[in-house]
């Protein structure tokens, strides 16, 4: 084991001891990048050269740690904080000891150990934290800083408003992008071509992948590479540079007449037949294409190989040949048209796109990337970037590198390489300490654009132009050492055979010491039940039983299969749980995609298993927020009875089968199909039968007799009458509070469910009343407005968290994490088919934008100059499989358990169970019993009602201090409208002056009317202040578009610390010609000057805008609710 960890560590190449390795990788003076394996501790290394730099006397705000993900970002925050706290508390020996494990020799720690002690204390009166951020929050900060003609250039909304997922705005994009193609002939062209050639559904995974990845596409059209990146025939031989395809075939006539005649003498019928055919063909003067046609069938294969028949004939062969090179150059030339169709209407799909963006001031995670590259690559802003930069950042610490983007790592080249050379390059400034640490064995995340490849250049950027060390470490600190050799002898395998690179094997720390360790693989058993599935699925259907369609569910053998090992897998979580000890928290179980953990999660629930699945999913796949919105669609529209029948049916009310038919005919509805008939009386007579006449499901309950309707009916009516009394005056939030403890919402929904699943369904309804203050800023002040943005959109229920539940995972979502046992499912699974709708992008990491861009019809059969490429992506699709199996297999601290369903067909070479199975012996478990799902029920107890107290006169309260809550939200949501509606006037759909403004107006003020609950008489005041302050002859200029150099709303601004949004900033030529800026401030009170919070307030705004354009001239003013500019200052 020593000498495996001695093995472990490297540095510049070469083996070191452990305490060099640690000296150096936290030692905070020297820049360093770590490539540390799995369970190394990589965040642990971060953190501690913080620790170090801090105690160096760094100031918390020169030290940025950027990672990927807020969780990330929290845990380094979170061990951080422990740490200090742990170290104010401990032991001068405890310090000591922590001091050296992170590299520092005895004396020098025992020299610090005291400063170690008061640093928490140190850094809470200093009052500023460590900067710790996600990449695109520190991108957003260093947009927020720059210059507004910087963002107006890059097409970027001055208001930064981050748009972390565009899904929801996909239907206006498409309509916007639909409008464009129907208004441009040409597009309108090459779309209906496509969908003539290749299916629409097809051309909508192109359009999609394009604006996937619209990045590279905007970087490449930018350069003028993007419509060359598919090369015409040219590139297949030189000798269609001067002729096309089809004109070199037409020069061959002659030879195709002499082959005719040679083979009609032929000994052969394939010869005679082929030469019939080309005589026919030539005789009938067919068109270049068509005859191109015949003579491939007759000379080449299906496969386009030369027929064996014609083999014996040299000009046959040559002319074979001939015509499989024209027909390579025709595939070419097709690729290219193609290819071209494509990128035209995905670039018309992204500027759909930007132009709803802009219009509503958002920006996404790519605009926050190409910002930041702009403002730290332009030379221009270079200098000034640096220097506010340098004044507060001395270190700069990145984790999980190999997840970066070749994007992201061109914006942080062009900053660093300013520091490159001795004495800090050409910044002039002190050298910056950079720390970056990673493992490109675990990049999984193509994807999303990481590039493993990127951590290679950044290696050498850091060792050749900084100065720093390249370490290495292979020692983990996880991993039991049967788990560590599975994983050793599968990479290794896999490096000898060519499919994987720069693999070292691991050692391990952990001891064999865990009782349940090993390396395990469960099953199906020989001739069981699912080689008889297969043997059902191989069956013609005229040999299958006949089957009952409305009782019996269709027999799919690859569901059979799924729920077969998902059972497998339940009876052994069942053993290690209730036989061996184990906690469900403690296993994790991992899969490629979602759906055989959906499956796992049903064989879970029959055991009484507890699982969660903590990753994101629909907020509407919820049933019990389902039932919600139900109950608020039927307060909003009583008349909805579905809404109000499948309210009633949920576990809030609880009301039976019978109760809901008794409704139904209190109700007058059809229950049978003959109750839809009329009597032939009725219409003879001209006459309607009074009692067929039909009320609503709500008018009914109302109406009927009390003593008639069953407890939970009588319930629902109470609580119902009261709920819809307060709709028009309760905001949803408060709506759902009100039902949530009147209706005892919680513990009903607790004592309907198995105590596995009670945890998930509380969190769905507690996300559901989050939601109603935080969905659009909380901004839906009714009902009806509220449910109908929940059902317009794909809002995922948040991921949560149970401690002692089964944690089922995707390969994705688990890492980073670590469990005592981890169960690989669906490890043998099919390869998916070659896609027809490919994307291929070739991005040297060294260059700052993409060299090829290409849209691909088939990876099976690449046009031939992109079969090289399609060749290098199906590698790093093989390396990144690869290194989803290094993921996998790591997160295991004691025992791993390898699985998979069997199927008629054998799953691929490569796949993790081919890999694997030989290395772990079987497992045959223990049937489970299903669990009484029953044992924790859920007692609902009525509490006594205590009797209202005597009513006590109010305290009487000077006039002038009594103002009514009701009336300040009344005036609050009047001054949000009259802001939105200017918003909206001055924004891309109201821009306009007079009539033009005059027909948009009403429907922006009806809209806002609507958004904000507002009633008549205040929907009138609403109208008034916009047209006063749109009629104004002071005001309008400020909205006039034409006049207006530049403009903006709610416009963010950071300032000494504070995040600011302005009302609206606009650039306009001045009275002596030069452009001038103007803080715009709304106001409804018609004399906001006389309030000093106002003017203060409107004094920062005009110092943070005076900041960010020095030397340009800065005003600010009021604009009133009567139409008023009052400037100030």
């Amino acid at each position: 084991m020593n000498e495996g960890r001695q093995a472990a560590y490297t540095i510049d190449g070469q083996l070191q001891p452990r305490e060099r390795f640690y000296e150096l990788a936290c030692d905070p003076r020297r820049s360093v990048v770590v490539e540390a394996c799995a369970g190394a501790g990589k965040t642990w290394m971060l953190v501690s050269r913080i620790l170090r730099a801090l105690l160096d006397g760094v100031d918390p705000q020169q030290i940025v740690a950027i990672t990927f993900t807020r969780k990330a970002a929290g845990e380094m925050r979170q061990r951080l904080a422990e740490w200090l706290a742990e170290f104010a508390r401990g032991s001068e020996a405890q310090r000591v000891e922590a001091l050296m494990q992170r590299g520092m020799a005895e004396a020098e720690a025992r020299a610090a150990a005291p400063a170690l002690q008061g640093l928490q204390q140190r850094l809470l009166e200093g009052g500023r934290p460590v900067e710790i951020r996600t990449f695109h929050a520190w991108f957003s900060q260093l947009l927020r800083a720059a210059p507004m003609a910087l963002l107006q250039q890059l097409g970027i909304a001055p208001e930064l408003q981050l748009l972390e997922d565009e899904s929801e705005l996909m239907p206006e994009i498409w309509r916007g992008f639909h409008a464009q193609v129907l208004a441009d002939a040409d597009l309108l062209a090459d779309y209906q071509a496509l969908i003539d050639e290749c299916g629409r559904s097809t051309v909508l995974r192109w359009l999609l992948a394009g604006f996937d990845k619209r990045v590279e596409l905007r970087l490449a059209q930018a350069q003028g590479l993007l419509m060359e990146s598919v090369g015409g025939a040219a590139e297949v031989s030189p000798r269609f540079a001067a002729a096309a395809p089809l004109e070199v075939f037409a020069a061959l006539r002659g030879q195709l007449q002499a082959l005719a005649i040679e083979l009609g003498q032929g000994r052969n019928e394939t010869m005679r037949k082929a030469a019939t055919a080309i005589e026919q063909a030539l005789s009938a003067q067919l068109a270049p294409a068509a005859l191109f046609e015949l003579v491939r069938g007759k000379l080449l294969t299906k496969s386009n190989t030369p027929v064996k028949a014609l083999a014996s004939s040299p000009l046959a062969v040559a002319l074979a040949d001939e015509v499989e090179l024209v027909l390579r150059g025709l595939e070419q030339e097709r690729a290219r048209a193609l290819h071209q169709r494509l990128a035209r209407l995905s670039l018309q799909l992204i500027a759909s796109f930007d132009r709803l963006k802009h219009g509503r001031g958002l920006v996404d995670m790519n605009d926050l990337e190409r910002g930041a590259l702009a403002v730290l690559g332009d030379a221009e802003l270079a200098g000034w970037v640096q220097e506010r930069l340098d004044a507060q950042l001395r270190h700069l610490l990145i984790d999980e590198f190999q997840d970066t983007s070749p994007l992201q790592w061109q914006a942080l080249y062009a900053w660093l390489s300013g520091y490159s050379g001795a004495g800090g390059g050409g910044s002039g400034q002190r050298p910056l300490s950079v720390f970056i640490v990673g493992d490109p064995k675990q990049s999984i995340y193509r994807f999303r654009r990481a590039e493993p490849r990127v951590f290679a250049a950044a290696r050498d950027f850091v060792r050749d132009g900084l100065g720093g060390a390249v370490l290495a470490c292979d020692h983990t600190r996880r991993n039991a050492p049967v788990v560590l050799a599975a994983v050793n002898a599968a990479l290794s395998e896999a490096q000898r055979l060519g499919e994987y690179e720069n693999f070292r094997a691991h050692s391990t720390e952990v001891g064999a010491a865990d009782a349940l360790e090993g390396f395990l693989r469960l099953d199906a058993e020989e001739g069981g039940a699912e080689d008889a599935d297969d043997a059902d699925a191989s069956a013609t259907p005229a040999d299958a039983a006949w089957r009952p369609s409305l009782r019996e569910a269709r027999h799919e053998p690859e569901l059979q299969r799924r729920a077969a090992e998902a059972g497998r897998i339940a009876a052994a979580l069942a053993e290690l749980i209730h036989g061996q000890g184990l906690k469900p928290g403690e296993v994790f179980v991992l899969a490629r995609k979602r759906e055989p953990l959906r499956v796992l999660a049903q064989a879970l629930k029959g055991l009484g298993i507890p699982h969660v699945a903590p990753e994101e999913q629909n907020l509407l796949d919820a049933p019990d927020v389902r039932d919600l919105l139900a109950l608020l669609d039927a307060l909003a529209s009583p008349a909805h009875d579905l809404s109000l029948a499948h309210a009633l049916r949920s576990p809030l009310f609880d009301v039976s089968e019978a109760g809901l038919l008794q409704l139904s005919r209190a109700a007058g509805a059809v229950r049978r199909l003959s109750d839809a008939v009329p009597d032939v009386e009725d219409v003879e007579g001209g006459q309607e039968n009074q009692e067929r006449v039909r009320s609503s499901f709500w008018q009914a309950l109302l109406a009927a007799d009390e003593a008639a309707l069953e407890p939970a009916l009588q319930r629902a009516r109470r609580l119902l009458q009261a709920w819809s009394e307060r709709v028009q005056q309760c905001t949803p939030q408060e709506l759902l509070d009100q039902i949530l403890h009147e209706g005892d919402l919680l513990a009903r929904v607790a004592a309907r469910v198995p105590p596995s699943e009670r945890r998930a369904r509380l969190h769905a309804l507690q996300a559901l009343l989050g939601l109603a203050l935080d969905l659009d800023g909380g901004r839906y002040v009714t009902v009806y407005g509220f449910v109908r943005a929940l059902r317009q959109r794909a809002l995922n229920l948040p991921a949560y968290s149970e401690a002692d539940a089964v944690q089922l995972l995707t390969v994705h979502g688990a890492k980073g994490l670590e469990a005592r046992v981890v169960v690989l499912m669906d490890s043998d699974a099919v390869a998916a088919r070659a896609d027809h709708a490919t994307l291929l992008v070739d991005w040297p990491v060294q260059q700052p934008w993409p060299r090829r861009v290409a849209f691909l019809g088939s990876e099976s059969r690449p046009p031939p100059a992109l079969a090289e490429l399609m060749r290098v992506e199906q590698g790093e699709r093989q390396r990144e499989e690869l290194n989803a199996l290094y993921v996998a297999m790591t997160r295991a601290k004691a025992r791993l358990v390898l699985s998979r369903s069997r199927s008629a067909k054998a799953g691929p070479a490569g796949s993790w169970w081919a890999r694997l199975q030989a290395l772990a012996p079987a497992w045959v478990p223990a049937a489970a019993a299903a669990a009484d799902l029953g044992s924790a029920e859920v007692r609902l107890l009525e509490l006594p009602q205590l009797p209202p107290a005597a009513a006590r006169p109010a305290t009487p309260e000077p006039a002038e201090l009594v103002v009514r809550t009701a009336e300040l939200d009344e005036m609050a949501a009047l001054g949000e409208a009259m802001h939105r509606v200017l918003e909206w006037a001055s924004g891309p759909n109201g821009q306009g002056q007079g009539q033009a403004r005059g027909q948009v107006l009403p429907a922006l003020l009806g809209a806002a009317a609507q958004m904000y609950g507002l009633d008549a008489k205040r929907s009138e005041r609403l109208a008034r202040a916009v047209q006063a302050i749109l009629g104004s002859a002071d005001c309008a200029p400020f909205f006039d578009a034409a006049t207006l150099l530049w403009a903006g709303n709610e416009v963010p601004v950071s300032h000494e610390g504070s995040d600011l949004r302005l009302d609206r900033l606009v650039q306009r030529a001045s009275e002596g010609g030069g452009p001038e800026w103007w803080v715009l401030d709304y106001k409804l009170n018609d004399a906001p000057q006389r309030q000093p919070e106002y003017l203060e307030q409107l004094r920062v705004y005009r110092a943070a805008v005076q900041r960010l354009q020095p030397g340009e001239p800065v005003r600010s003013a009021f604009i009133t609710a009567q139409g008023r500019l009052i400037e100030v200052g």
